[in-house]
Parts: structure tokens; C-alpha cells; sequence
């Protein structure tokens, strides 16, 4: 053999095998690129999922505020209207004295149930206690604290001063009350 067909034998397999490389790096970096393209297709796949799961919850909060709102809309005028409620309940207290006002009482009734149909019909709930029932103060507001009657009564309700109401699920105005100590 001569010398220069040596170095070609010698030449022929680095050049080929430079010539392999070069051929699997350009498959590689196509395998990259696919790959890299898939990659970037799931991660705008969910960012998308992502806004859409977000816009959902969005529509899905503000009906749920609107319908609160509207649940609650006439608050302002039912709140203002419950101390003409309370003046109602003592004028009927106060007639059921007075015998002789018994034409009075059936007036001021009238009117009375009328009002107190027409505010239950916009969604307001009187809050039902009563004397003995357990004191919580994130229900009711204590008025003032006197010696209990008896010791069963201690740290419950001796007395309801003003009642309590709730417009739908909300309370509007707590019941306040008197505990026993």
C-alpha cells in the first residue's frame, strides 16, 4: 500500500464519521425543534386553559354579586324603615293597655301587619329569640349584663330589648339584648 492510499483509507473513515455527526446533530436539532414546538404549543395550550378557567370564574362572580345586589338592593330603605316597624310594636303594647281604645288598636294593627307583610315580602326575616336562649355574641348584641334571676339563666338572655332582623341571608340589624350575669 502505498502512503497516500493509506492516508485516504486512514482520512476516509474520520471524514465519514464527521460526516455521521454532522448528519445526527442535524437530526438532532430537528428532534429539538419538534420537540421545542410541542413544548411551546402545551405551554400556550395552558395558558389558554389557564384565562379561560379565569374568565369563567369571573362571569361567574359577578352574577353571582349582581344577584346578591339585586337581593339586597332595597337594604337602605328597609333598614330605614325598621325603627317605624319597632314604633308600631310599642303603640300596640301600649293600646292593648287602654281598653277603650279597642277601635284604635285594630287601626293601628291593620296598618301594622300591612307594613310588616310588604317588608317580608322584599325578604326580611325577624331573628327568633327568646328569654333563656343561649347568648352568642356573634348573633346578638349585648345591651347591658344584670344578676341572673336564677343560675340557669347566667350568660343567657333575661331579656330582648330590640328585636332582630335579617334581609335574605344577611343580618341587617342584630338583636339586642340582656344578659345575665
Amino acid at each position: 500500500m502505498s502512503k497516500k492510499n493509506k492516508e485516504q483509507t486512514i482520512e476516509e473513515p474520520i471524514v465519514q464519521d464527521q460526516i455521521n455527526e454532522i448528519v445526527e446533530d442535524s437530526h438532532i436539532e430537528e428532534l429539538t425543534i419538534e420537540e421545542q414546538l410541542t413544548q411551546d404549543l402545551a405551554k400556550e395550550k395552558d395558558k389558554f386553559m389557564r384565562l379561560f378557567a379565569e374568565f369563567e370564574n369571573y362571569k361567574k362572580r359577578t352574577t353571582r354579586e349582581r344577584i346578591d345586589l339585586f337581593k339586597t338592593a332595597s337594604e337602605e330603605v328597609i333598614v330605614s324603615m325598621l325603627p317605624v316597624l319597632d314604633d308600631f310594636e310599642r303603640a300596640l303594647l301600649h293600646i292593648d293597655d287602654d281598653k277603650e281604645a279597642e277601635e284604635l288598636r285594630k287601626g293601628v294593627l291593620l296598618i301594622y301587619n300591612k307594613l310588616l307583610t310588604t317588608l317580608e315580602k322584599k325578604g326580611l326575616a325577624t331573628i327568633d329569640i327568646r328569654q333563656g336562649d343561649a347568648f352568642n355574641a356573634d348573633n346578638h348584641e349585648a345591651i347591658t349584663q344584670i344578676p341572673a334571676p336564677t343560675d340557669d339563666l347566667k350568660g343567657k338572655i333575661i331579656d330582648v330589648v330590640e328585636k332582630g332582623y335579617k334581609l335574605g341571608e344577611k343580618v341587617i340589624r342584630f338583636p339586642k339584648v340582656v344578659i345575665g350575669q
